[in-house]
């Protein structure tokens, strides 16, 4: 008995789970993230982690990096990504085939930093003159904004202009960059542009270059935590995610 009971002490001692328990802890969930609702989830995390009873390890990129590496074998419980890319990974059974919600979307829009952010971009002529204007513009290198933004200066007869001028950078980094006036405009989705300290939202793209990225969540098939998986894609959609969506330029979706 003595045997066994040290066996199971030592068992004990080298789970994620025992360790947390001994200490006290409460156990958590994997996240990988898109970086479009991260200031929402921020927002409410604490409350998603007391009604599910478990911690939230979150990771925020783009969603086509975050794909990249689940594809390519990166452990997670739950994937917040578009739903096209949610859909690629059930495709490859990465995820779960089983109802994910959509659960927001985020527009495109322009961002200059707080101390220069008079120009206007309310019609498509005036973008047009507002993007020749500016001497450095910003976009994702993998976001999903960067395919409505070229898709827009298409659109606006510009490509070779913006060509000339345009500063690709990492996930989450535009914002930044501008912010600290290392570039004059960041093309890049709104909940990214809002929640920055220093930048200020010029406004988003006219109606007839918009198109909206939307997010939806999936889990994990190798998840061992699946219970609680589905406990944080119901929050999702819960009122407090919904309320926290709004002041960060998203707008809620149901499905």
């Amino acid at each position: 008995m003595k045997t066994v009971s040290l066996a199971l002490l030592l068992i004990c001692s080298i789970t994620a789970s025992c360790s947390a328990q001994q200490a006290g802890q409460p156990p958590s969930l994997r996240v990988l993230s898109s970086n479009g609702p991260r200031a929402p989830l921020e927002d409410v995390q604490m409350q998603i982690e007391a009604a599910i009873g478990y911690s939230l390890d979150i990771e925020f990129s783009t969603s086509v990096s975050l794909t990249n590496r689940i594809e390519a074998g990166e452990s997670f419980d739950v994937a917040i990504l578009t739903p096209a890319l949610i859909e690629r990974l059930v495709a490859g059974s990465h995820v779960a085939a089983e109802p994910v919600p959509v659960f927001a979307r985020s527009g495109v829009g322009i961002g200059a930093a707080s101390s220069n952010v008079a120009r206007d971009v309310s019609t498509m002529d005036a973008m047009r003159a507002t993007l020749l204007a500016a001497e450095s513009v910003t976009l994702t290198a993998d976001g999903q904004s960067r395919r409505v933004s070229e898709a827009a200066f298409e659109t606006l007869g510009i490509v070779e202009q913006m060509a000339r001028k345009i500063v690709l950078v990492g996930p989450g980094e535009g914002p930044h960059v501008v912010a600290r006036g290392e570039a004059e405009l960041v093309l890049t989705l709104i909940s990214e542009i809002v929640p920055v300290e220093g930048l200020e939202l010029v406004g988003p793209f006219p109606a007839e270059l918009q198109d909206y990225v939307s997010f939806a969540a999936g889990i994990s098939n190798a998840s061992t935590q699946t219970a609680a998986a589905r406990q944080l894609l119901e929050q999702l959609t819960s009122p407090a995610m919904m309320r926290a969506l709004e002041p960060h330029g998203m707008e809620a979706l149901t499905r």
